[in-house]
């Protein structure tokens, strides 16, 4: 929910700023026809029509912008705006007095709509068309005497140009940061445990960068295991590859300096002759140096073996081990402050993540404890209790005559005392071997539970479970008591004789929702109390609504 919030801050802030600077543009179009007007008046020679043809052609430009923005048309905050601009400026400089015209100013207003929205790249593109319209303009309208006048002038809209769009794509890409570090608080939900976290870190982390890989190479002092997860790009945190590896101390991914960041770029001759390839940031100095020749042979093969153009790579802050992260890209390149965001980001989360690894081993050792109490009571207070029903139940059948209405009754409640027992049996060998569920068995799990209700009520249940749905043990048992809760209230408050239940995983959100066909009786609102509880335990909510065909849906939404 705060990650839904904060992306519709960041569209409304996106919005409010290209409302802004069509309010400008149309404030600018406006007052340069003003001055026009001015001019004419003042001058004893008369204003060409291409001039009024102009300027009255940008007006109706902006003002069509102005129009657009404010009704929320998306083609009107896109980049075609600003290269529009470029264009009516250029056109205007050319029928006004070219290298002398004073509207050459104008091109700052596209760079700084252009840097500050979409940032360094799309500002530094602007800026080269816009110097070189100008340059353009000035050549075809200009005489020699003009030449130092256009060179200045020029000069000045390149060096404050590049000004503006550094400064620009500095803001932006401090805003995209603080989203990240915002974002990666709420990541995931600590019931699934620190591997769920990592994996979904490391999903962020590629996206942030535009990088092809993502490596967490990590190693528990307790058991000299070494853990090698790899994540490419486009996938999603479910396809993280997770090896368990002993001799990883002889991959060239370990043999770099293991206090330090590392950023590695691999430079097309010949700029790396003239460039070094690699550097370490010192803490002590906080300054970034060289490496040397043998930590850089090291650097190289780690970029090899990546198949990677570049690559940057920070230590894990780890209590109880260490590691290292490395981002690779096989087409861009990282500068030292993607290096510097790449350790802060590590030292952020992943003291989380090791508190959450502990809250889930106190966990697991509280459940192992209880789980053996409620083994040892489990048989003499649940099963022996079912079995005597089903004895006396039993005898019951055996007085009962041949002709007796009630014997097709008997027979379904000594065959539910049976399915009950056996149910009962099972899961306390289930408790007492301490078995776990994992995803895959959710599904025989949802089959048995529907099989159980159309047993007992005849009421027919669709299971369905959609794509690949990663689950521990406790939030399986959570999934399935909530699934049994909702299957009861069907069988126990409506007249419904098909139902289904769906399970599935989308934008980070655990899908289930359970229906029932429509009956005679009209829906009303309502809010399933314990179900409502439960989901909002592990961090999400429950509905309730109608269904087109008619029927109740309850679908319960739980953040992953």
């Amino acid at each position: 929910m705060r990650a839904r919030a904060a992306a519709s801050n960041v569209d409304t802030s996106l919005s409010t700023d290209a409302f802004m600077a069509a309010r400008m543009r149309l404030v600018l179009s406006v007052s340069a026809l003003l001055a026009v007007a001015v001019d004419a008046r003042q001058s004893p020679q008369p204003i060409a029509s291409a001039v009024w043809l102009a300027f009255s052609g940008y007006i109706l430009h902006s003002l069509l912008v102005y129009a657009s923005t404010r009704k929320g048309w998306r083609h009107a905050q896109g980049k075609a705006v600003h290269w529009s601009d470029v264009l009516w400026f250029t056109l205007i400089i050319f029928v006004t007095d070219g290298v002398q015209s004073l509207f050459f100013l104008f091109y700052f207003f596209a760079i700084l709509t252009s840097s500050f929205r979409w940032g360094f790249e799309e500002g530094a593109r602007v800026t080269v068309v816009s110097v070189a319209s100008f340059a353009a303009c000035g050549l075809g309208t200009s005489t020699g005497d003009d030449a130092p006048q256009l060179l200045m002038r020029t000069t000045f809209l390149l060096a404050l140009g590049h000004m503006i769009v550094h400064w620009g794509g500095s803001k932006l890409a401090l805003q995209r940061r603080l989203a990240l570090l915002g974002d990666i608080a709420q990541l995931s939900n600590p019931r699934f445990g620190a591997g769920r976290t990592i994996a979904r870190t490391m999903e962020k982390t590629l996206a942030f960068f535009r990088a092809s890989h993502c490596i967490l190479v990590t190693r528990d002092t307790a058991t000299g295991s070494w853990t090698l997860r790899t994540l490419r790009r486009d996938d999603a945190c479910e396809h993280v590859g997770v090896e368990t590896l002993g001799a990883i101390t002889e991959s060239p991914l370990m043999a770099l300096d293991h206090a330090r960041t590392l950023l590695c770029n691999r430079l097309p001759w010949p700029l790396d002759r003239l460039v070094a390839p690699s550097h370490v940031h010192d803490a002590a100095t906080a300054e970034w140096l060289p490496e040397d020749p043998d930590h850089a042979r090291r650097s190289a093969a780690v970029a090899a073996m990546l198949e990677a153009r570049a690559f940057i790579s920070a230590a894990l802050p780890l209590r109880l081990g260490e590691g290292r992260v490395f981002v690779s890209s096989r087409s861009r390149l990282f500068n030292h402050s993607d290096a510097m965001f790449l350790a802060h980001l590590m030292e952020q989360i992943f003291p989380v993540i090791e508190t959450i690894e502990v809250l889930d081993r106190m966990a697991s050792e509280a459940a192992a404890t209880e789980r053996l109490k409620i083994s040892l009571d489990l048989h003499d207070t649940a099963v022996q209790p079912y079995i005597g029903l089903r004895m006396g139940l039993s005898a019951l059948r055996k007085k009962a005559t041949p002709d007796n209405p009630l014997l097709d009754d008997l027979d379904r409640l000594a065959e539910m005392a049976n399915g009950v027992v056996a149910d009962l049996r099972r899961f306390a060998g289930a408790v007492k071997q301490n078995a776990e569920a994992p995803c895959g068995l959710v599904l025989p799990h949802l089959h048995r539970q529907a099989a159980r209700i159309q047993g007992l009520y005849g009421i027919e249940i669709a299971v369905s479970v959609e794509g690949q749905v990663h689950l521990d043990d406790r939030m399986t048992a959570e999934i399935l008591q909530m699934v049994g809760e909702g299957l009861n209230n069907i069988c126990k408050h409506t007249q419904a004789r098909r139902g289904s239940v769906r399970l599935g995983c989308r934008d980070g959100r655990l899908h289930l929702r359970i229906e029932n066909e429509g009956c005679e009786e009209s829906f009303a609102r309502f809010r399933p109390r314990s179900l409502s509880d439960r989901a909002a335990a592990l961090g999400g909510q429950a509905q309730v609504s109608p269904c087109i065909g008619g029927g109740t849906a309850v679908l319960i939404e739980i953040p992953i």
